[in-house]
């Protein structure tokens, strides 16, 4: 009884004007990442040590997903925030969400050879996806039904495509 008169302050900030902020700043790492990467990305990647640029090349494919993800959630809550699904629903889309991409160590060999401007889309990246994390713990708890969904999809290049579909509402 006392944990229904808990005040969520993720929840809060979600389902209010408040949310607006992390959602353009998740969708504005998303343009700089793309920007990046297919431009000036490209012409920083070829002056890469051999070591250098296969670690330059995972780390990008990294950096997409956790990018992608991110977008993924943040449409959902939106979607939540706007009314056009329910929370129900949301929690139930956002199972195929994965949070927990993770980035090389930096201490692997060529990590210091990496262009500065890419070294700051990674850490900026994990920084989102760790906020985006703990509000996402705290609005649906560590064990929800995520997990148990999550362990179990064939294909999550699918499940993405679905989950855009269903966030942008063609699905």
């Amino acid at each position: 009884m006392e944990r229904s008169k808990t005040i969520k302050l993720a929840e809060r900030r979600i389902f209010s004007d408040s949310f607006k902020p992390l959602y353009n700043e998740g969708m504005r790492l998303v343009e700089q990442a793309a920007e990046y990467l297919d431009g000036p990305g490209r012409a920083d990647a070829r002056g890469l040590s051999r070591m250098a640029a296969t670690l330059y090349a995972a780390e990008s494919m990294r950096l997409t997903t956790r990018l992608m993800q991110i977008a993924s959630w943040l449409l959902l809550q939106r979607a939540a925030n706007s009314g056009e699904m329910t929370r129900d629903q949301v929690a139930v889309e956002k199972a195929k969400v994965r949070l927990d991409t993770a980035s090389a160590p930096e201490s692997v060999a060529g990590w210091d050879e990496l262009p500065e401007a890419f070294l700051s889309l990674v850490h900026r990246s994990l920084s989102l996806q760790k906020l985006v994390r703990r509000m996402d713990e705290e609005i649906y708890g560590a064990g929800s039904i995520h997990t148990a969904i999550a362990s179990h999809r064939s294909n999550p290049v699918n499940d993405q495509i679905s989950l855009l579909n269903t966030a942008f509402a063609r699905g």
